[in-house]
């Protein structure tokens, strides 16, 4: 008996919620997606930027020890780092030959730091079009259902409450467009916060290895 009453109240409020959306224009479906998409960059580059951070930190340590440079080149670091900017970047310095001057060797450096830099906020765009299309996409949905409100007017025993219910239902467009923006804002900083610091640690690696070439 009780499983059978979950149930039900289960149908009715997945009946409401299809009612709320399609009373939105469609948008509530839309801010779905823009939710899931939001989700699948959060999750993905928040992996992958706090791996990268954590090897760019291992990698750093190598480098402060100048004997342990040439290890980096063994085939089994390689394997494991290839896809680390860090390393990318120390490879354009390994690959110098001991003859070339410290002024080109800045630059090549600096020419490789500039190709990864790129690739490490990808995907961040996405995030950033959720953030600012969810609350257009919610006021758009919440005009939609007012104006399903209103066209109850003609029914004047009824339209009183039925106006009511039906502006309450129409700001659900909104608090949902707000509410996903503002989750994605906080991530979006925060990955952001993270990139800064991986660009942070590859200048760090061009320095440091840019100080070793002059001694």
């Amino acid at each position: 008996m009780l499983a059978f009453s979950l149930i039900e109240k289960l149908k009715m409020n997945t009946e409401k919620l299809f009612e709320l959306a399609n009373h939105s224009g469609g948008t509530l479906y839309l801010m779905t997606i823009l939710f899931f998409v939001a989700l699948t960059v959060i999750i993905e580059r928040t992996r992958h930027l706090l791996n990268m951070q954590k090897s760019g930190e291992d990698l750093m340590s190598i480098v402060k020890t100048e004997d342990s440079l040439g290890s980096l080149k063994s085939k089994n670091f390689a394997e494991t780092n290839k896809d680390l900017p860090h390393y990318r970047v120390v490879m354009a310095y390994l690959d110098e030959p001991n003859s070339t001057p410290r002024e080109a060797i800045a630059g090549h450096l600096e020419e490789a730091l500039m190709h990864e830099v790129p690739l490490l906020d990808r995907s961040l765009w996405m995030l950033d079009t959720v953030i600012t299309l969810a609350p257009l996409l919610g006021l758009f949905g919440t005009i939609i259902g007012m104006f399903n409100a209103f066209s109850v007017l003609d029914d004047i025993q009824n339209a009183s409450s039925q106006v009511t219910g039906g502006i309450a239902e129409a700001l659900i467009s909104t608090a949902c467009g707000l509410l996903i923006a503002m989750l994605g804002l906080i991530f979006y900083n925060w990955l952001n916060t993270h990139v800064r610091t991986i660009v942070h640690q590859l200048e760090t690696v061009k320095i440091m290895l840019l100080n070793r070439h002059a001694a």
